[in-house]
């Protein structure tokens, strides 16, 4: 009987960046982005995440729906000039948490220390990871995106990757429901 070796999604470094898909051994990195209050503002109203809460809620989240043959996970980004940890990129179906994820659709997010906000670190990251996986998932028509309707800088970013706005809508979902904005790009050749 022949053995199958799954091979792991790579995304290749772009032109400042480096990426590595995370697993649950990366909590430290998870709660280092966290314990800055802007950075968590639009996302629980600027309360650090605790350890604890890292361990017992984010990482089975991610358990859900991590899949490193396709891609989905939650990607660390790393500055090539220094190898500075920047942040990460989250890549998932839509619907991951539910009985019928979506196979055609992915949700793509972010979360960036302060200090690489608003250079294009973001948008550069997202795109690198958007593309990669589109590129090996032939069944993903769309990438999309949710965010508070006043997070600014992710609007900003949703728009640099080509989304445009589909509705602002009561978000819910296993941490409790939100007033959010989604945004979507359908994929074509200049993805």
């Amino acid at each position: 009987m022949a053995n199958f070796v799954l091979h792991s999604l790579t995304v290749p470094a772009s032109r400042r960046l480096s990426f590595r898909l995370l697993s649950a051994n990366d909590a430290a990195l998870l709660f280092e982005v966290d314990q800055d209050e802007e950075v968590m503002r639009y996302l629980n109203g600027g309360k650090r995440t605790s350890m604890q809460q890292i361990t017992e809620i984010f990482l089975p989240r991610m358990a859900q729906y991590r899949n490193p043959q396709r891609g989905y996970g939650i990607w660390q980004v790393c500055r090539t000039v220094d190898n500075a940890y920047m942040g990460w990129v989250l890549i998932r179906p839509i619907g991951f948490n539910t009985a019928t994820p979506s196979v055609d659709d992915v949700e793509l997010g972010w979360r960036f220390k302060r200090l690489y906000w608003g250079q294009g670190y973001a948008s550069e990251a997202a795109a690198a990871v958007a593309k990669e996986v589109v590129a090996n998932n032939n069944e993903v028509q769309y990438v999309s995106a949710i965010t508070t309707p006043d997070n600014a800088g992710s609007i900003g970013v949703m728009r640099k990757l080509g989304m445009r706005f589909v509705k602002r809508y009561m978000h819910q979902d296993a941490l409790g429901e939100v007033d959010a904005v989604l945004y979507r790009k359908k994929i074509d050749e200049n993805y």
